[in-house]
């Protein structure tokens, strides 16, 4: 009797051992499944919040990319979030780590919104700015070929009245004269009884001239292309004229005739055919005419 409810006891035991044992196990496997399930949540939670800092990683390089001039604070953000990157990268799968690192996420995104609005802000007065400085570069280069024309038209004015501000001569002449002993002067067509020639002409008249002393060079060339008178040389730069008498006047802005006399350099009477008289204002030919000596 006593043999059977020792056994009897012993079973029980067993039975309250086996079934704590199967209990044990059961809460071990479930224990192991939540911290297995817990583990797993945690890693995906720390991939979306790597995944979020990097898309707003992406979001500055854009801002970044956008801007011309660097934009420094643009640029430390952008440092901010790839040191938390890196650190959460290497960071413990435990709730504590992951909600320090959310927390800082949120404090970045609350920075990001603040500084792309104020980004926005500045692309949008740096556009405006940049039409506004075309729309003055376009006016200025306007500006600029206005100017360009008055100036070659201005040019082109003061060429044309320092070219029109000359004097010039009408009704120039050349011809023989037979000088009496009274002084008299008689024209003379014949080369053998001239003794002068004399060359007559008129200054016309030119607003555009001032007033007062002015001088001529009279070139008077016979047949052979001799220069009579007195054949002195004048010298403009590079430029020389053998001239046969200086023609000076006094000019007073009107019309004003004006004669000279040129004589043979040699005692011979004067060559036989065409003579060619020449005046000059400077090196300038002012007028040309031709007569002739039989």
């Amino acid at each position: 009797m006593a043999n059977n409810t020792a056994s009897t006891g012993l079973k029980v035991a067993l039975g309250i051992a086996l079934a704590l044992f199967i209990g044990t196990g059961i809460y071990t496997s479930s224990l192991y499944n939540d911290k297995q399930k817990n583990e797993q949540e945690l890693t995906q939670q720390k991939e979306s919040v790597l995944s979020d800092l990097n898309i707003m990683a992406a979001k500055y390089d854009v801002a970044l990319g956008e801007n011309k001039v660097a934009n420094q604070s643009l640029i430390d953000a952008r440092e901010r979030i790839q040191g938390l990157i890196d650190s959460l990268k290497v960071s413990e799968n435990n709730v504590g780590s992951l909600w320090k690192y959310k927390k800082k996420y949120l404090a970045l995104q609350d920075e990001m919104d603040v500084l792309l609005t104020e980004n926005d802000r500045l692309k949008v007065e740096n556009m405006q700015l940049a039409t506004t400085l075309d729309s003055t570069n376009v006016r200025f280069e306007k500006s600029r070929m206005f100017n360009d024309s008055l100036l070659v038209q201005n040019t082109a004015l003061a060429n044309v009245v320092e070219n029109a501000a000359v004097l010039s001569t009408a009704n120039l002449k050349g011809f023989g004269v037979i000088e009496r002993n009274n002084g008299k002067l008689i024209p003379t067509e014949r080369a053998r009884r001239s003794d002068k020639i004399r060359v007559c002409y008129t200054v016309a008249k030119n607003k555009l001239v001032q007033s007062g002393d002015k001088e001529f060079f009279v070139q008077v060339l016979d047949p052979k292309n001799n220069v009579l008178g007195v054949n002195e040389q004048v010298k403009f730069g590079e430029q020389s004229l053998n001239y046969s008498v200086i023609s000076k006047f006094n000019y007073e802005n009107g019309n004003l005739d004006i004669c000279e006399f040129v004589t043979n350099n040699t005692d011979d009477d004067f060559e036989k055919g065409l003579y060619q008289v020449n005046v000059f204002n400077a090196n300038e030919l002012v007028s040309s005419s031709q007569f002739t000596l039989k």
